[in-house]
């Protein structure tokens, strides 16, 4: 992979089909996410019309060689992907800047981690770009691909403006339209009037050409950047049951009765997933450009046949996308329940594949894949000719979610079969649930830490710290789910950081203390939420610490706090902190509401900040019963989330009557 620096150019021969752009940050402030663009310029550095300018609002071009295919979120932050068929770009097209903007004055230089990565139709990675001197600017442009000589290249870019998604607009040549501001539901999104378009940008993204004219071209229609609302969700009110017994269950699209063994839920789960794929394209195409397939007609089929040696073997599915001629084909091969995917079953199917030409094979199963490496240690000399990629049905639970209860859809037929689909795959009986078991390490391991016996080596306890992370991967799915936020764990270490380390240190701290911790990151909290598993005395803890109210007095700080809490658990730990010390006084809630003055420290010190605690009980069974670990971990996020973090408000609101932080994330995901 190209690592570029800024101004660097490299050309993209090498690319083959359509090209993926991925645009990743970490947004440690919590202040909002930023949204993608990508503008198509014609040989005078501006584009052609208003329909060359592709953003929330306009997401994909009509003969698809533009998609943006949505934000989801990764193991550090998140990331937006953009499709571009560069091949079927009109000739006309001479130039495309790939951009992204902030809102309500939110800036680049806040977010961390700023990178572009451009990978071909096979999934490689081609070139990366870190960008690590952003400031002011919210809106920015990453990058530029741009012909010469009759092929495509890419320019790292890096520069950006102050004046928002208008001015970026603005400077191409789109005619925005400023008559109606109103900022978008969504705090992840643009206002339409966040700055005025006659605002300077700080550093002018060059075109590909440097003829470039002084004005905008005039047009009758005007490009209007408020987020539109016209996709159809699932409705949250409860129907009215007309069922005359208790017993009754509604009929569902796609049932689980008469599923007697783990051969049919496969076969069940592969052809509903696959035939819903193809009957909603938006969820169809959330799910293949994952796997860099075009954008296109999808058709998928189920248990066919193919020659392999003195035999045949049969992938549980195929799925077909044409596009411009041209038709990209994976194999797919999945696994139900506590099923683990075989070794040799998926490099029979390596073989086959590249044997008959197809791209990919996908595997799909319960297991969770961590920084991007599949679950199976294959021989990569099969990997020469065919990707390996891999799905959890957790993620395929997420997507589908993320549509029915916050991106919405525009055809509310394809939200209801979207909501039947999810349906399925959480009930019991189908076996999809996703991550639900510690592995055989886990038991061996907690006894090992309760015996006092287990040492720094131990395979079964890198297994578990292994576990560990996708069980905290897993969390961040189903809770980002909830709220439509892009939560995400916090990594500590700096980007490409092996994954090994993390996990050697995960069991030095088993060995040391036995416990396991983690940090999630959820957009416009007030500040991440600590999760701890203490496998000595079987508690689970969940923490986050709040910034103090900028009162006069100790007390009324703490009775600011209290009032915010009135519904929280009577259990919850509240710890003051004063300036340069690490602990401090700390009571139960409960004990806290009849006498708020047992919280503050003694010799009157300054509380710069509260630590809230929340005990819960860990379950011990490694499976799915309510007693299970992972059932636990489930219980405790969502209660501290629900239950303590949503009532919380930051300290610079605390002045005035502004809403709770926890309201203001309850809004964000549109």
């Amino acid at each position: 992979m190209h690592q570029m620096t800024k101004g660097a150019n490299v050309s993209l021969s090498e690319a083959s089909g359509p090209v993926t752009l991925a645009l990743s940050w970490t947004d440690p402030t919590g202040g909002g996410e930023a949204d993608v663009s990508v503008l198509l310029l014609g040989p005078r550095g501006k584009v052609r019309s208003d329909e060359d300018f592709f953003f929330y609002n306009h997401p994909a071009s009509a003969d698809g060689c533009v998609q943006l295919l949505g934000k989801s979120p990764t193991g550090s932050g998140s990331e937006d992907l953009i499709l571009l068929d560069l091949a079927t770009l009109p000739a006309e097209v001479e130039g495309v800047s790939v951009a992204a903007s902030r809102h309500a004055g939110a800036t680049f230089g806040e977010l961390d981690d700023l990178r572009l990565t451009l990978s071909d139709s096979s999934g490689e990675n081609l070139l990366a770009f870190d960008i690590t001197d952003a400031g002011s600017e919210t809106a920015f442009v990453f990058g530029e691909l741009y012909r010469r000589g009759g092929e495509w290249k890419f320019r790292a870019v890096g520069q950006g403006y102050e004046s928002g998604l208008t001015g970026l607009a603005t400077d191409f040549g789109i005619d925005i339209d400023e008559g109606e501001e109103a900022p978008p539901a969504d705090s992840s999104s643009l206002a339409e009037g966040e700055a005025s378009a006659a605002e300077a940008p700080t550093a002018q993204a060059h075109a590909p050409t440097p003829d470039r004219p002084s004005e905008s071209t005039q047009r009758t229609g005007r490009v209007r950047t408020a987020k539109k609302s016209t996709k159809s969700t699932l409705p949250k009110a409860v129907k009215v049951n007309l069922a005359d017994h208790p017993s009754w269950q509604n009929a569902r699209l796609f049932s689980v009765a008469g599923l007697r063994n783990d051969q049919e839920r496969e076969m069940r789960a592969t052809s509903t997933l696959l035939a819903v794929m193809v009957q909603v394209p938006e969820f169809g195409r959330r799910l293949t450009a994952r796997f860099n397939a075009p954008a296109g007609t999808i058709q998928t089929f189920a248990e066919a046949s193919f020659k392999h040696g003195d035999g045949t073997v049969r992938p549980d599915g195929i799925i077909r996308v044409a596009r411009a001629g041209r038709i990209w084909t994976a194999l797919v091969e999945t696994k139900t329940g506590g099923n683990p995917l075989r070794t040799d079953q998926v490099e029979s199917y390596l073989e086959v594949a590249a044997r008959n030409g197809y791209e990919t094979v996908i595997t799909l199963s319960n297991d969770l894949a961590l920084d991007g490496e599949h679950p199976l240690t294959v021989d990569k000399r099969r990997l020469r000719k065919t990707a390996l990629r891999h799905l959890s049905w957790a993620e395929v639970a997420h997507e589908a979610h993320m549509l029915c209860h916050h991106h919405g859809l525009a055809n509310p037929a394809h939200t209801w079969m979207l909501g039947e689909l999810l349906h399925y795959l959480r009930h019991d009986n189908a076996g999809c649930q996703g991550f639900q078991n510690m592995g055989t390490a886990w038991v061996p391991v907690r006894n090992s830490i309760t015996e006092g016996t287990l040492r720094l080596g131990d395979k079964r306890a890198m297994q578990v710290a292994e576990n560990w992370e996708k069980l905290i991967r897993q969390l961040c799915l189903r809770l980002g789910g909830e709220t439509g936020l892009a939560v995400a764990p916090v990594l500590r270490k700096k980007r490409g950081s092996e994954s090994t380390v993390r996990r050697v240190q995960t069991v030095a701290a088993l060995v040391d203390t036995g416990r396991m911790s983690a940090e999630i990151r959820i957009p416009g909290a007030v500040g991440p939420v600590l999760v701890e598993a203490d496998l000595r005395t079987g508690q689970i803890e969940t923490a986050a610490e709040v910034p103090a109210a900028e009162r006069a007095r100790a007390l009324t700080r703490v009775q600011w706090l209290l009032r915010q809490l009135t519904e929280a658990p009577t259990e919850l730990r509240v710890e003051a902190l004063t300036r340069g010390h690490v602990t401090g006084p700390c009571e139960l809630l409960k004990d806290l509401r009849a006498e708020p003055g047992l919280l503050v420290p003694d010799g009157g010190g300054e509380i710069t900040s509260f630590r809230l605690t929340l005990p819960t009980s860990m379950g011990t069974k490694r499976g799915t019963e309510e007693t299970g670990f992972v059932r636990s971990m489930d219980t405790a996020v969502n209660r501290f989330y629900q239950q303590v973090i949503q009532a919380l408000k930051s300290s610079a609101s605390s002045t005035g009557e502004a809403q709770p932080g926890g309201e203001h994330v309850g809004t964000t995901g549109g």
